[in-house]
């Protein structure tokens, strides 16, 4: 059974900041990737974010220099900082954890965290 658990997800004002988090539950998932991928109401969903084991993240043109995805060492958590957030960034925020179990290539998705940016 595995488990993808975001949290972190809250209203703010434009201009903070929020941490978002990432928690895959696996006994014998091995995590390769984790991805942040958000959706806004009416829009198709976009990839925001991803890191791989070997710690190299990547960013949306349109978080770059505001946000940074990390990695705990060693564990299946990970994190989303959300700096200098715009009403634009206002969406469900998902993490999507890609690796293997056993010899299957496998991924799995949260349900999501709510982040609104209002004033």
């Amino acid at each position: 059974q595995v488990q993808v658990v975001e949290s972190g997800g809250d209203l703010v004002q434009p201009g903070g900041s929020l941490r978002l988090s990432c928690v895959v539950s696996a006994s014998r998932f091995r995590v390769y990737a984790m991805n942040w991928h958000r959706q806004a109401p009416g829009k198709q969903r976009e990839l925001v974010a991803g890191i791989t084991t070997h710690g190299y993240p990547e960013y949306a043109d349109f978080v770059k220099g505001r946000f940074a995805i990390c990695r705990d060492s060693g564990e299946n958590t990970g994190h989303l900082q959300m700096n200098d957030l715009k009403p634009e960034d206002t969406a469900v925020y998902y993490c999507h954890a890609e690796g293997t179990s056993g010899d299957a290539l496998v991924d799995y998705w949260g349900q999501g965290t709510q982040v609104t940016v209002s004033s």
